[in-house]
């Protein structure tokens, strides 16, 4: 799993952001990949742990777990 910090995220919205600890692309966040790992909502600056999949525009996180 990778690293990363939150960015933001809009739980109204239902999307945001993760930046990666190794400098690499920000992640999209879905609301839907939240709810799968069993996660409400994010906080801005929180450390999560993910897994990442080819989105129509970049990286999205799929699994999350919070550190």
């Amino acid at each position: 799993m990778i690293k990363g910090t939150v960015k933001w995220f809009n739980k109204t919205k239902g999307y945001g952001f993760i930046s990666p600890e190794d400098g690499s692309k920000d992640v999209f966040v879905h609301i839907s990949a939240l709810e799968a790992s069993g996660i409400d909502s994010l906080n801005e600056d929180q450390v999560v742990s993910m897994e990442t999949e080819a989105g129509q525009k970049g990286p999205q996180a799929t699994k999350i777990a919070v550190d």
